[in-house]
Formats: structure tokens, C-alpha cells, sequence
């Protein structure tokens, strides 16, 4: 076959929405879990020296703000399997994109998680001793996903993500709210600090993985790449909590908006004056030096009457960027 042929073939599929969708949750989702497993390998790896409980945070929440830029147009970069399900559930998505954007989530998570692996495993064989264990003190599995602190109980550790994800869920609602002008134009930026204040004033008790998407593949990946089924059974069984909590978290903090604030939010009027109307208000003004009746009105607006088939509606704002997020 013509290699032209293949190619145009293929920007033919890319051109598919639903393929659009894929790619953008795969590549928000990958850009996200770099930036944020990145962090948490430079903290634990890192001797104290380079990295922090801080930079976790910082990088979580602005690798979120990166995926947003790089596919918010697209697919409104969910990047979290538990908004996804949110958006669906409450009617603001079909139930047909839900496999198509949580499958991008979770192949982008998993690459993340095996790029970070790659990028760190003579630092991770050096901290370890060659040996990868889920707990202890040099246990490194915990830089792919989360797991229960020894203070925490399992059903503890549920309520506090469902807690979490409902705080998560109700503030990315509120961002992204096209009646709320407050946020448009910069509503990656603001999600990015919104995870951020999450985990620096949250985040000790389970880890806040507030996300499916986050926490289910790497979990996988270190199962495959040598730390066993104690990825699954540490912490009592503690890795459904992170799939199941954020769900109903997200659920119950959408609810909580679109009842208490999103519908009680006063719409801005639109009206469309007719000309006589807006003949009535134009404010004509002549050249003092002229009294001549045949020199045109200048309007305030453009220096040119104002036709009937030229009135539109006022526009409404919108959002720079189809934004629903992490």
C-alpha cells in the first residue's frame, strides 16, 4: 500500500471524534501521571534531598494543570475516571463515552506509571536493595499508588476519600460553571491549585488518590513488574477503596452543587431589541460646525446606523477551553 495512503488514512481516523476523545484522555492522563509520579519517586528516592511531601502536591496539581491545556479543547480533559462517571451519571455526558474516555484514562496511567519505572529503576534497585516490597522501610511501591498509613483503618480511609472526591467534584463544578465569569480563561490554572490545596491540607490520611484513573493502573503495572499480589492485599485489600470511594464522592459533590449553588444561579437576561428600539436609544451627535441635515449621525459604536438584519443576540460567555477534569 502507498505510504500517502496509509497516511491519509490515518488522519481519516484521527479526524473521528470518538478516536479525538481516546487520544486526549490517553495524553492528559499520561501528562498527569509523569508529572505527579515523577514527584512522589523524587521524594521517596531521593534521600530527602530532592523531593517533598510539598512537591508531591505541586506535582500533582500542575501536572493536572498541564493535561487541561493539553487536551481540555478536546475531550475537557477528565483525567479522572470518577468525574467521567459523574458527568454521565448527572446527563451532562452520554453513557456511550464513558469505555471510550476511561479506557484513554487507564492506558495512560499505566504508561505513565511504566515510563517512571523506567526513568527511575537503577534509583529504585539502588533504594531497595533489589528487592520491591509494598511496606517497610524501603518499600517503593507506594511511589504508583496509594496505600493505608498505619493510623488508618479501611473504612476510615473509604470516608475520607469519599470525602475528598465530593470536595473535588463540587469545586471543579463551580470552575467551570459557565455562568460563573470569575474562572473563565483560567480555570487549568485553578484546578491545578485546587489539587494542590487538596493534598497539602487533606492528603496525609489516605493519600487522596480521588481518582480511579490515578490509582488502579500503576497498582497494576507494580503487580506485572515484580512487587506481587501484595499490591493488592496490603492494607487489608485497601485497593478497591481508591475505585469505588472516589465514585461515589464525585457523585455525591456534583449533587451537592447542582442542587445547593449550579441551579440557583441567576441567569443574565438576553434580549434582542428590535431597531426601533434601539433607534429610540442610539445617541446621535453632529459636528458643531455643521448644521447641515444631511451629515450621518455618528453612533457611539461603530460611526455607522445600525441595520435591522445586523442586531444579534448579546453573546453569552463560554468557556476558552470544554473543561471537566481531574
Amino acid at each position: 500500500m502507498n505510504a500517502t495512503v496509509v497516511v491519509t488514512s490515518v488522519h481519516e481516523a484521527l479526524r473521528k471524534q470518538p478516536i479525538r476523545e481516546f487520544l486526549a484522555e490517553f495524553l492528559s492522563t499520561y501528562v498527569m501521571m509523569v508529572f505527579g509520579l515523577g514527584s512522589v519517586a523524587h521524594m521517596v528516592l531521593g534521600d530527602k534531598k530532592h523531593g517533598s511531601y510539598l512537591g508531591v502536591n505541586l506535582g500533582f496539581g500542575f501536572g493536572v494543570t498541564m493535561g487541561v491545556y493539553v487536551a481540555g479543547n478536546v475531550s475537557g480533559a477528565h483525567m479522572n475516571a470518577a468525574v467521567t462517571f459523574t458527568s454521565c451519571a448527572l446527563g451532562r455526558m452520554s453513557w456511550k463515552k464513558f469505555p471510550i474516555y476511561v479506557l484513554g484514562q487507564f492506558l495512560g496511567s499505566f504508561t505513565a506509571a511504566a515510563t517512571i519505572y523506567g526513568l527511575f529503576y537503577s534509583a529504585i534497585i539502588r533504594f531497595s536493595g533489589g528487592e520491591l516490597t509494598v511496606t517497610g522501610p524501603t518499600a517503593t511501591a507506594g511511589i504508583f499508588a496509594t496505600y493505608l498509613p498505619d493510623h488508618m483503618t479501611l473504612w476510615r480511609g473509604f470516608l475520607d476519600e469519599v470525602l475528598l472526591t465530593g470536595m473535588l467534584q463540587l469545586c471543579l463544578f463551580a470552575i467551570t460553571d459557565k455562568k460563573n465569569p470569575e474562572f473563565q480563561g483560567s480555570q487549568a490554572l485553578v484546578i491545578g491549585i485546587l489539587v494542590v490545596i487538596i493534598g497539602v491540607s487533606l492528603g496525609m490520611n489516605s493519600g487522596y488518590a480521588i481518582n480511579p484513573s490515578r490509582d488502579l493502573p500503576p497498582r497494576f503495572f507494580t503487580y506485572l513488574a515484580g512487587w506481587g499480589k501484595q499490591v493488592f492485599r496490603a492494607g487489608d485489600n485497601w485497593w478497591w477503596v481508591p475505585v469505588v470511594a472516589p465514585l461515589l464522592g464525585a457523585y455525591l459533590g456534583g449533587i451537592i452543587y447542582l442542587v445547593f449553588i449550579g441551579s440557583n444561579t441567576p441567569e443574565k437576561p438576553e434580549k434582542l431589541e428590535d431597531s426601533a428600539a434601539l433607534e429610540d436609544h442610539r445617541v446621535s451627535v453632529l459636528p458643531k460646525t455643521s448644521h447641515d441635515p444631511s451629515v450621518a449621525p455618528i453612533t457611539p459604536v461603530s460611526g455607522a446606523p445600525i441595520k435591522k438584519s445586523s442586531v444579534q443576540p448579546a453573546p453569552t460567555v463560554r468557556d476558552s477551553m470544554h473543561v471537566e477534569h481531574f
